[in-house]
């Protein structure tokens, strides 16, 4: 079976080819996807995974870095 689109195609956007952040947003956008029942692009699959990465190809997808606090000291 081929996925399309490929993985050379989905790292390219995200920052550093982080597959750990594609999967992540894919399973979260999957989840949002398996609930509306609608997604942003039409895909060759039905399944909410396929059209998730179609989104992510696509570029109608997105995330934003969250920034780690901190832990705070006793003395703060």
């Amino acid at each position: 079976m081929i996925i399309k689109p490929g993985i050379s195609t989905l790292e390219k956007c995200v920052d550093d080819g982080c597959r750990y952040v594609l999967v992540t947003m894919a399973a979260k956008r999957a989840r949002m996807i398996g609930e509306s029942g609608e997604g942003l692009v039409e895909a060759d699959s039905k399944k909410a995974v396929s059209v998730a990465v179609a989104e992510i190809a696509a570029g109608k997808i997105g995330y934003t870095k969250v920034k780690e606090e901190a832990p705070k000291t006793e003395e703060e």
